[in-house]
C-alpha cells in the first residue's frame, strides 16, 4: 500500500502589543505538519534542559538573537515560513481587529506557502493562536469564522485552535517572532538583517 502524506499545514501565530494600538504586530510560523516536529526538536534542542516557557518579553535581545540565528542555520529551510507583520493602529472591538489581522497574515502565509508545497490551491489548514485577552471572547471567533466561509484563501482553513503557549515551543517560536520587531524600532536590525539572519520576512 503507498504511504499517504500529510498534506496538512499548521499556522502558529503569536502577538505582540494590543490590537487596534500603533505597536500591535503578530509573529507566525508556517509549517507542514509532517515537519512540524523536526522543527519542534530543533528549537527545543537550543534550550537548556527542562527549559521553562520561552517568553521573548523576559529574556535578552542576545540570548533571543543567538538562538534565532541557530535555529534558522539547523531547521528545515525550505518547509518553513515566518512572518511578522505590523498593523496600523485604528478604532474598533479589539478582539475583532485581532481577527482580522490573524486572517490578514494567513492568507499572506498561504500565498508565500503555495510555493513550499508546490500547489496552487491549499486547503488543508490548522490555525494556532495563543490564547489571550483579544482571542479569549466571542467576537474573535464569529469573525474568523465568517472568514472561513467567505474571506478568499482563508477558505482553506478547517480548524482555529487557541493554545496555551506553554503546551507548545513552536508558539513559543512564534512569540519570538513577533518581538523580533523590536530590534527594527530599536535600530539593532533591519528588515533584511532579520530575513538573512533569522529567516523572519518583515511585512
Amino acid at each position: 500500500m503507498a504511504v499517504r502524506l500529510n498534506k496538512k499545514v499548521l499556522f502558529f501565530i503569536d502577538e505582540y502589543g494590543t490590537a487596534g494600538t500603533d505597536s500591535f504586530h503578530l509573529g507566525a510560523v508556517f509549517v507542514p505538519a509532517r515537519e512540524a516536529g523536526r522543527l519542534d526538536k530543533c528549537f527545543s534542542d537550543l534550550l537548556e534542559p527542562n527549559a521553562n516557557e520561552v517568553h521573548a518579553a523576559n529574556l535578552s535581545d542576545g540570548y533571543l538573537q543567538g538562538l534565532l540565528h541557530r535555529l534558522w542555520i539547523d531547521a528545515p529551510r525550505d518547509h518553513v515560513i515566518m512572518l511578522n507583520q505590523k498593523f496600523v493602529a485604528q478604532a474598533g472591538e479589539p478582539s475583532v481587529l485581532y481577527a482580522q489581522a490573524v486572517v490578514e497574515i494567513v492568507k499572506i502565509g498561504l500565498k508565500r506557502f503555495r510555493g513550499v508545497l508546490g500547489r496552487d490551491t491549499i486547503a488543508n489548514v490548522d490555525v494556532i493562536t495563543d490564547v489571550n485577552q483579544h482571542n479569549d471572547h466571542p467576537l474573535f471567533m464569529e469573525e474568523l469564522e465568517r472568514a472561513r466561509h467567505g474571506d478568499g484563501r482563508f477558505k482553506g482553513v478547517n480548524r482555529i485552535v487557541r493554545l496555551d503557549s506553554a503546551a507548545s515551543r513552536l508558539l513559543q517560536l512564534a512569540d519570538v517572532v513577533a518581538y523580533s520587531r523590536k530590534w527594527i524600532v530599536a535600530e539593532e536590525q533591519n528588515a533584511r538583517g532579520l530575513r538573512d539572519s533569522f529567516g523572519i520576512e518583515v511585512l
